[in-house]
């Protein structure tokens, strides 16, 4: 099986909105989201993703065929997981967490990594691909600004991942 990120081009613009309106069905139940009054959820940021230099839309795909989708933005000197995708056909295979090792890897730097507090399945998956990927190097804390737990770490470009493209 083989998984690669590949960049989101305009030309696909569609198959992420697609997918997107997935993930938020799939979210709805943690932030009370409704559809609009056509029918959708929408995703407010999408078409900044090809206006804005500093954010990275990337499809997952496994064996060429859609799998999810990952969109990374970069927050003054640090990298932010905006919104991380993976369609139930291919989770608990391992494919989210060889997907995020790709994004850190792609993107040396610092890093925060945030969930919002009702989603406990995002926390749990998120602590632990984190604790795996650093070997326990992170911090784990909770915004009351933003209302937030999040993960802060650094990568580094000498990490290497053999198993993934």
């Amino acid at each position: 099986m083989e998984l690669i990120l590949e960049k989101a081009t305009l030309e696909k613009k569609n198959v992420l909105k697609q997918m997107l309106e997935l993930y938020r069905y799939d979210f709805s139940e943690f932030d009370s989201s409704d559809l609009n009054e056509n029918g959708q959820y929408g995703y407010a940021y999408l078409d900044e993703y090809w206006r804005e230099k500093r954010r990275y839309p990337f499809f997952i795909k496994v064996d060429n065929r859609y799998a999810g989708f990952v969109l990374v933005r970069k927050i003054r000197d640090t990298y932010a997981i905006a919104e991380f995708f993976v369609m139930k056909k291919y989770r608990k295979m391992g494919i989210g967490r060889q997907a995020a090792f790709l994004t850190f890897d792609r993107f040396p730097g610092k890093w925060d990594v945030a969930q919002i507090p009702k989603n406990k399945p995002a926390q749990s998956f998120w602590v632990r691909i984190i604790d795996d990927y650093t070997n326990g190097e992170f911090t784990d804390q909770f915004s009351e600004t933003d209302q937030v737990r999040y993960q802060t770490f650094t990568t580094s470009k000498s990490v290497a991942r053999e198993a993934v493209k």
